[in-house]
C-alpha cells in the first residue's frame, strides 16, 4: 500500500546493482510514494548490474558517477537538479567495496592502498557527497540523507575485515556533518545499520551463510529483509521524520539488543548433550 509519503519530492538513489541491492528497492519503494528521482552508481558497477532495467521501471534518467570524484559528483548533483526540475529532497548513499575482501586479504595481511580505496569509496563518499551539495545548495531545506552502515562498525565481526573501520568513518561523517548540515539547512544526515541481507555485495562475504542464520537466530524479529529496509528508509527520507538526524538508526530485528537468544541457548544445550 502507497501512503503518497514523498510526493512531490526529488532524489538521488545510488547503489542500484540488481534487483536483490536495497537501492534497488527504496528506488522502487519512492517511486510508489509518489518521488521522482534520478540513479546513480559507477561505471563498472553499471556494466556489472541491470540498472537500465530500473531506469525503466521507474521512470528515471541514470548519471553514471565515480562516488571518488569531486568532479563526478559535482556533475551528478547539478545534472539532478536540471532533469528533476529543482533541488533535491533526499539522497541515498548506498555505496561500499573492500578490495581486500574482494581479494581474500585477511585483516592481519592488509593491503594499505586497497584499504585506503575502500575508506575512499564507502566512507568519504558520503562527506564529498554532502559537501558538495551543500557548496552547490542542492539539497532544499529539510531534505534528508541517508547512508547504509553495518553493526561492525561497533562491534568486532572477524570476516568484515577492514570494511569495519570504514563503516565506522561513515557513521563519524554522518554525525558530524548531519551537524553543520542541520545548523546550516535543517537537512538531516542518518545512517541505517541493517540486518545482514542476502545482496551481491553482503553474500560475497566469506562466512556469510552461517553469520545470516545466526543473526536470525539471535533476533527476536528475525533478519530485516531488503524490502523492510527500503520502507526505512523511505520513512526517513519523508516528512514525518524531519528531527531526526546523525543518529545510526539500527534495523536488524532486534538483534543489536540482544544478548543471547533463548533459541541459541537451547541449540548449545543440545550440542554439549550430543559430545557427551
Amino acid at each position: 500500500m502507497a501512503y503518497g509519503l514523498l510526493k512531490g519530492k526529488r532524489g538521488i538513489i545510488s547503489g542500484a546493482l540488481d534487483e536483490n541491492s536495497i537501492a534497488w528497492k527504496v528506488a522502487l519503494k519512492a517511486k510508489e510514494e509518489g518521488a521522482t528521482f534520478v540513479l546513480t552508481n559507477a561505471p563498472i558497477a553499471m556494466r556489472m548490474g541491470a540498472i537500465n532495467d530500473l531506469a525503466k521501471q521507474c521512470d528515471a534518467e541514470i548519471i553514471p558517477a565515480d562516488a571518488t570524484s569531486l568532479e563526478d559528483i559535482e556533475n551528478l548533483f547539478t545534472k539532478s537538479t536540471e532533469i528533476l526540475g529543482g533541488k533535491i529532497d533526499f539522497v541515498l548513499h548506498s555505496i561500499g567495496m573492500s578490495l581486500n575482501v574482494r581479494k581474500g586479504k585477511s585483516y592481519g595481511d592488509l593491503n594499505y592502498e586497497w584499504f585506503q580505496k575502500g575508506v575512499d569509496i564507502s566512507a568519504l563518499s558520503l562527506h564529498k557527497f554532502l559537501q558538495v551539495a551543500e557548496k552547490l545548495d542542492a539539497i532544499n531545506d529539510w531534505g534528508s540523507v541517508v547512508a547504509l552502515s553495518y553493526i561492525a562498525a561497533q562491534r568486532t565481526y572477524s570476516f568484515y575485515n577492514d570494511m569495519a573501520e570504514a563503516k565506522a568513518m561513515l557513521e563519524s561523517i554522518a554525525r558530524s556533518y548531519g551537524y553543520r548540515y542541520g545548523k546550516a539547512k535543517s537537512v538531516r544526515v542518518n545512517t541505517i545499520s541493517q540486518s545482514p541481507t542476502k545482496t551481491k555485495a553482503g553474500s560475497g562475504i566469506e562466512g556469510f551463510d552461517a553469520f545470516y542464520d545466526f543473526a536470525e537466530k539471535m533476533s527476536p524479529l528475525g533478519n530485516a529483509s531488503a524490502d523492510d529496509c527500503a520502507n526505512y528508509a523511505i520513512t526517513l527520507f519523508s516528512d514525518l521524520t524531519r528531527f531526526v538526524t546523525m543518529q545510526n538508526l539500527y534495523h536488524d530485528g532486534g538483534y543489536s539488543s540482544t544478548g543471547i537468544s533463548e533459541e541459541l541457548v537451547t541449540m548449545i544445550q543440545q550440542q554439549a548433550q550430543q559430545q557427551q
